[in-house]
């Protein structure tokens, strides 16, 4: 299974991390398929970036985020756009099947 998740880098009392797409059966900071974000917690403003066109084609392939991906997701407003993409899909294939 593919998992959203992320991986830490920084130094001691010094967080960063990267969003990434893996494997779940890979451990927390080993291989990775994709970078698609960086989140910075230690800051004030709690700096997040993220690949919002990247993280929809994961979600779109089956892709599961962790809790914390998830909230980060959210913030961002991506897995809105997800679930009005997949409404719009449904929504298609129930016009064409009528």
């Amino acid at each position: 299974m593919v998992k959203i998740r992320l991986t830490r880098i920084g130094r001691t009392h010094t967080a960063f991390f990267r969003m990434v797409v893996a494997d779940s059966r890979r451990a927390r900071d080993g291989k990775f398929i994709e970078i698609i974000g960086r989140y910075q917690p230690s800051q004030k403003d709690k700096q997040i970036e993220l690949d919002a066109e990247r993280a929809l084609y994961w979600l779109h392939n089956g892709a599961q985020p962790t809790e914390t991906a998830r909230a980060l997701l959210r913030k961002q407003g991506i897995l809105k756009t997800y679930h009005e993409q997949k409404v719009e899909a449904r929504k298609a294939l129930d016009a064409k099947k009528a």
